[in-house]
């Protein structure tokens, strides 16, 4: 039978463990983490992530975290690299080997192909005492913290203060890229995020045959066939020029039938048409047009250049079918 426990009581307990060990880690940064971000930034390869066992794991995951933030990067498996991997380290890269030991036999192997490529090496490790941390160009340290395995052997918070340390680097050097959220969507092109800060106006919009135009003086019943034909439940009105005059919608047509009882098919649609619009530029979000759309309570936005020239109209199925929300 298990040990009768308090879950709860353990649980606070190894967050506190792990907490003070960031507090630990906290107090190791000084001119070694300077010194590890300015060499990363100087790098004209990539940054090769490297590390054994649950190192690795964590390693894969701030390789991750460098990629996707401005920074090259790709783990390198130390015990792979041994049998072939090494050829993705090339000179030019910058390699970051973890090790809570710092005494890592797997990454001690390659040592000498690291130093005989001169690539500058940057270790994790949970003090600089080891052969690593003593072979580096520069040793980041976790400082003297406890694991929160009560057994002292499973790595907990010393992979936790890794991945912390890992994330800071990340993020500095985010910061001295002056790298943006639109970089950042870049790297993201099939997420969520990706689709709001990637897709504009101009991606989804209609234009061409597709878009609905009538002139001022075009009488109801062609108007409403050009509704009908383009399918976007209304017609943009415009003069020769195709400036925008006004429009009118599907909705519009209901409230004149509703008013007028019927309504004279030759009568011209200036003299029904909604003038001025909500129109939007095609250079804005996909994600901004449809938060103005829910805002106006409307369903499309007539697309105008500077000039307030009709290029296109986008509909609010057309962004929900594209996936922005």
């Amino acid at each position: 039978m298990p040990n009768q426990i308090d879950f709860q009581k353990v649980a606070i307990e190894t967050l506190s463990i792990e907490q003070h060990a960031l507090e630990v880690l906290a107090h190791q940064i000084d001119e070694r983490f300077t010194k590890a971000c300015e060499i990363i930034l100087q790098c004209k390869g990539r940054l090769v992530v490297t590390g054994m066992g649950k190192s690795g794991h964590i390693g894969r995951k701030m390789a991750a975290t460098f990629a996707s933030t401005g920074t090259p990067s790709f783990f390198m498996h130390p015990g792979e690299a041994g049998h072939g991997d090494l050829g993705m380290l090339v000179r030019g890269d910058v390699l970051i080997a973890i090790s809570n030991s710092g005494k890592s036999d797997e990454i001690m192997m390659l040592m000498p192909l690291i130093k005989h490529l001169e690539v500058p090496l940057i270790t994790i490790s949970g003090d600089d005492k080891g052969p690593m941390p003593q072979n580096a160009d520069v040793a980041l340290t976790l400082g003297n913290i406890q694991e929160a395995c009560p057994l002292g052997l499973a790595p907990t918070s010393s992979t936790t203060a890794t991945l912390a340390l890992g994330d800071a680097l990340a993020v500095a050097l985010l910061e001295a890229r002056g790298f943006t959220a639109d970089d950042f969507a870049m790297s993201h092109p099939a997420g969520a995020l990706g689709k709001r800060l990637l897709l504009h106006v101009k991606h989804l919009m209609h234009t061409g045959d597709e878009l609905p135009k009538v002139s001022p003086d075009t009488p109801m019943n062609k108007v409403l066939y050009e509704i009908s034909n383009k399918r976007l439940g209304l017609t943009t009105i415009v003069d020769k020029n195709d400036t925008l005059q006004g429009i009118f919608t599907d909705g519009d047509l209901r409230r004149l039938i509703d008013r007028q009882q019927g309504f004279d098919v030759n009568l011209p649609v200036s003299e029904v048409m909604v003038k001025n619009p909500s129109t939007i530029s095609q250079e804005a979000r996909a994600v901004e047009a449809l938060e103005k759309m829910n805002e106006k309570k409307i369903n499309q936005f007539i697309v105008v250049d500077d000039a307030n020239k009709v290029i296109g109209v986008i509909s609010m199925h057309d962004l929900i079918q594209a996936g922005v929300n």
